[in-house]
């Protein structure tokens, strides 16, 4: 139920976006960098308040968390399908921001790393094994509804399956997971570090620095899929089906890493997924000459962000500790946050600077930065 429930919350409140873009733009005659704030704003929003979300889950209302951030979520995407200003525009993707820091990944797997202890890594597998369909419901989805109602009715139709859907399932699954109390035993014998001071290793920042960065490569990437494709002459039924390869492949890298999981440490697996990242970027720069190699691109694309999306909650596990989970988790989430808030607007900005060639100079280059980052960090040393 979890799992559902987070494949449609990321389908809605995040792939939705690029999913509907052109549509929007079509209709509004808005600018895409001024669309694009919207989304920012959102995640901007998100990277503010994610880490008292974080802190409410440790004091044991993750259940609450997780429902009300669906519903509201729900809320605003049927506030949204109304908008008729840019200043409106911003505000309802402030209120989605919200919604994210509550019911995205980060409070999902801080809840079931405190609900389940030790066995929260296969939870968190399963959980995105399912959750990693989310862009491939959305892109189809939202093309569908798109050209019969609108991007409006689609955008209402996403706040529907999010208040119909997503909050039944989040509200009865989470009171079932409340019932196991595994991880305040296992966590109990464990003294407590002040946050601040965990905030000053340097582990600390490399972990949210490497994570961050593969963030906003793949915010860049996929915030634009369409646009991206579509300029490599492409036709745009064949863009979104490029476009929702991703969520199969996010599937299959984390089925990977989960059959592997006994032989390969989350650091070593870590430092794979943002090599794939990188080649990734280097595949799709060659799209041009080859434009079916944007199918590559995406099949690696999504196996490496697959990954990642399991690994940062292990590793953090790995190198800061399990008291304070979910505190620690979502301080270090703030960064991802900021830079996946930034990545719309800057890759509105660098397409518009150098087209096609421009966003992904830039993709690759954080990707290799990120790489190198990872590569400091050590298991066990806290520091």
């Amino acid at each position: 139920m979890l799992a559902l429930g987070e494949t449609i919350g990321w389908a809605s409140l995040f792939y939705s976006y690029g999913a509907l873009l052109v549509w929007i733009e079509t209709d509004t005659g808005w600018h895409r960098a001024s669309l694009a704030i919207g989304l920012t704003l959102a995640l901007v929003v998100s990277g503010f308040t994610v880490g008292l979300a974080g802190r409410l889950v440790d004091r044991g209302l993750g259940a609450e968390m997780l429902t009300a951030g669906a519903g509201l979520g729900g809320l605003a995407l049927l506030g949204l399908s109304q908008v008729q200003t840019l200043a409106q525009w911003y505000i309802v993707w402030a209120i989605i921001g919200l919604a994210m820091a509550a019911s995205f990944y980060d409070m999902c797997f801080a809840f079931l790393t405190r609900r389940l202890g030790a066995g929260a890594r296969v939870a968190i597998i399963r959980v995105t094994l399912v959750a990693g369909l989310a862009s491939t419901l959305a892109f189809p989805l939202g093309a569908v509804l798109a050209e019969r109602f609108g991007w409006r009715g689609a955008v209402m139709a996403f706040g529907l399956l999010q208040l119909f859907v997503t909050v039944p399932l989040f509200f009865f699954a989470s009171r079932r997971l409340r019932r196991r109390e595994a991880a305040p035993t296992a966590t109990a014998n464990v003294s407590v570090v002040p946050l601040r001071q965990i905030i000053r290793r340097p582990s600390f920042w490399l972990l949210a620095g490497a994570f961050g960065l593969a963030a906003m490569n793949h915010t860049l990437l996929v915030t634009y899929f369409i646009p991206l494709f579509t300029g490599f002459g492409i036709a745009k039924t064949t863009a979104v089906l490029a476009a929702s390869v991703v969520g199969p492949f996010q599937v299959i890298g984390r089925l990977v890493l989960m059959v592997n999981g006994a032989r390969i440490t989350a650091l070593f697996s870590t430092r794979l997924a943002l090599v794939g990242l990188i080649v990734s970027s280097t595949t799709l720069m060659a799209a041009g000459m080859a434009p079916m190699l944007v199918f590559v691109f995406a099949a690696i694309q999504g196996a490496s962000v697959g990954m990642m999306s399991i690994l940062r909650p292990i590793l953090i596990a790995d190198i800061m500790g399990v008291a304070q989970f979910g505190a620690v988790s979502g301080a270090i989430a703030t960064v991802p946050l900021f830079a996946t808030a930034l990545a719309p607007l800057v890759g509105a900005l660098l397409l518009g600077f150098g087209g096609a060639t421009a966003l992904l100079v830039g993709s690759l280059g954080l990707g290799l930065i990120a790489l190198g980052l990872a590569s400091l960090l050590r298991v066990g040393s806290q520091g």
